[in-house]
């Protein structure tokens, strides 16, 4: 008789390894399932047409999703062209798929990710969207990105270089917080991107822009 999963409704449970959500649920909200690290698959039924931002955030067990919303290889949760989720279990590089608009926030936080290919699809990077990954050391942000949200890549602490492309308007507040060894950003736009507060604030203290 459910039709809904209310924001945070199983947040921070370590219950279960499998989610099947049943047939009569229509809206699945903000965080509904976040940090269960013993989860490890989830399905969704057809029914859904609501799904909130940040619902599987912190999953770090999970590798794969199942039914409506499931990207082709089930390790991407999309939902209108934004990449909702991600399933990280076992891995350190990844693929994003083609056709994909925006990163969503938390999509990638706290992965142990080392290197990630973001297609030319892309033009939003939510914040939060790869808080966290300290592992990170190798992402290029392609051409179509215009906007980087606040804390989008926040403590990611092993990325030493970054390339802002042509397109990017704006740079939200602590979007490269804490990216201790970041000594060199390149910024390619001709009109400079509007900076927010701490954009790049606690990066190496030999930073080159």
């Amino acid at each position: 008789s459910v039709t809904e999963i209310g924001d945070y409704a199983f947040f921070n449970c370590e219950l279960w390894k499998y989610v099947t959500i049943p047939n009569s649920v229509t809206s699945i909200g903000a965080g509904a399932f976040a940090v269960n690290r013993t989860c490890t698959s989830i399905t969704i039924p057809e029914s859904v047409t609501s799904i909130g931002d940040e619902v599987f955030y912190g999953c770090e067990n999970l590798s794969a999703f199942y039914g409506k919303y499931a990207s082709a290889d089930n390790r991407c949760l999309i939902v209108d062209g934004k990449l909702n989720s991600f399933a990280p279990k076992d891995l350190t590089t990844y693929n994003i798929p083609e056709g994909i608009t925006s990163i969503g926030s938390h999509a990638f936080a706290d992965s142990y990710l080392r290197s990630i290919t973001i297609p030319e699809s892309v033009t939003e990077i939510s914040y939060y969207a790869f808080m966290y990954c300290s592992n990170l050391n190798n992402i290029i942000i392609p051409e179509s990105v215009t906007k980087i949200e606040n804390s989008a890549f926040w403590d990611c602490s092993s990325l030493t270089n970054i390339t802002i492309p042509q397109n990017v308007k704006s740079i939200g507040s602590n979007a490269f917080y804490g990216c201790s060894k970041l000594s060199e950003v390149n910024c390619k736009p001709t009109t400079p991107p509007t900076l927010y507060a701490y954009a790049f604030a606690q990066n190496a203290s030999n930073r080159k822009i």
